[in-house]
């Protein structure tokens, strides 16, 4: 009876091997990585997307064992990039460091975008959101968001605010924010937020929404006052200062958001690995503390969390583009 049930034992472990076999082959993410991934970055070394890219690669890279690298290529307002990620093959090997520029509000902006971001990229994790301030130079005289508000509306088209450039979030967000008060002012866009920065403190300009990072160190110098944070709640990298909805302007919130995704087409299970391993490094307490400290708040979750926000914040900046009438060449 023994040696019976032995034989059968085996014979069942027999049938069922060539089956698991080919399960294993049948995944597209049992044999995944098994060359180098390489990590598209639409603007130039140096800034802020660039150093998330390479933090994430080196962490990717000790996870997966395959080597992560990072490759630029700017232009056309993130638009470059975007569409060489969305034309490589759908294998995993080509990831997609995209903005909420390029995953959200570029193809309302431009005439004719090469790429649509929904039918064209696999979501696969979000994974920073980057809040912004509200800043204005010292000579202006106000002190509180409140202060900002009621100094607006009594000084119509007698202010000028900066931005980084036309369609950027510190543009669309001061639209934004214009439509809801009713205020009137003139936008001022510069080449990047650097020069903004510069002719803010200068004054130039009296008032801008700045993303944290570029902004903060004019703050702590007493360049600038910042107001208030444009998140929907209060900023744990900035916690004494109030939401720009608490300051009287309801339900607003202007985030930048950077994301990783793959192009359309990605194996779901190929996502679900580059999903769990980035949300794993994410996690990392090092990892935190360095995104942290660079003005980042940490993100994650599912894929799904990712594709639920390209739609809403699509929405949400085709509306502020229409009517605030903005155009990109």
């Amino acid at each position: 009876m023994k040696r019976t049930a032995t034989l059968l034992m085996f014979a069942l472990m027999a049938s069922t091997f060539p089956l698991s076999c080919a399960m294993a082959q049948d995944d597209p993410a049992s044999g995944y990585p098994n060359k180098a991934i390489k990590i598209v970055v639409p603007y130039p070394p140096g800034g802020s997307t660039d150093a998330l890219a390479r933090l994430m690669s080196t962490r990717l890279q000790q996870r997966l064992g395959q080597t992560v690298i990072v490759e630029n290529k700017p232009g056309g307002g993130s638009n470059i990039g975007a569409l060489y990620v969305a034309k490589s093959p759908a294998d995993g090997y080509t990831l997609f460091l995209g903005t909420s520029a390029a995953l959200a509000t570029n193809q309302h902006l431009f005439k004719s975008l090469p790429y649509d971001p929904q039918k064209d990229f696999a979501p696969v994790i979000l994974a920073t959101i980057l809040p912004s301030l509200v800043v204005v130079n010292n000579a202006m005289p106000v002190k509180t968001m409140k202060e900002l508000n009621q100094y607006l509306l009594s000084h119509p088209d007698q202010v000028n605010y900066a931005s980084s450039g036309n369609g950027t979030p510190a543009h669309l967000g001061a639209e934004m924010y214009k439509k809801s008060m009713g205020i009137k002012m003139t936008h001022v866009p510069y080449k990047g937020g650097a020069p903004a920065l510069t002719d803010l403190v200068g004054g130039q300009t009296s008032l801008m929404f700045g993303i944290l990072p570029e902004v903060m160190p004019f703050v702590k110098d007493g360049k600038l006052r910042a107001l208030a944070v444009t998140t929907a709640k209060r900023s744990q990298l900035a916690p004494d200062l109030p939401t720009v909805a608490e300051a009287g302007v309801p339900n607003y919130e202007l985030v930048a958001w950077y994301a990783f995704t793959a192009p359309a087409g990605t194996p779901k299970s190929i996502v679900a690995k580059l999903n769990k391993e980035f949300n794993a490094a994410l996690e990392d307490k090092e990892t935190r503390d360095k995104l942290i400290g660079m003005g980042f708040e940490i993100a994650g979750g599912p894929p799904e969390r990712l594709a639920e926000l390209m739609r809403s914040e699509s929405n949400k900046w085709k509306q502020v583009v229409l009517d605030a009438n903005v155009k990109v060449d």
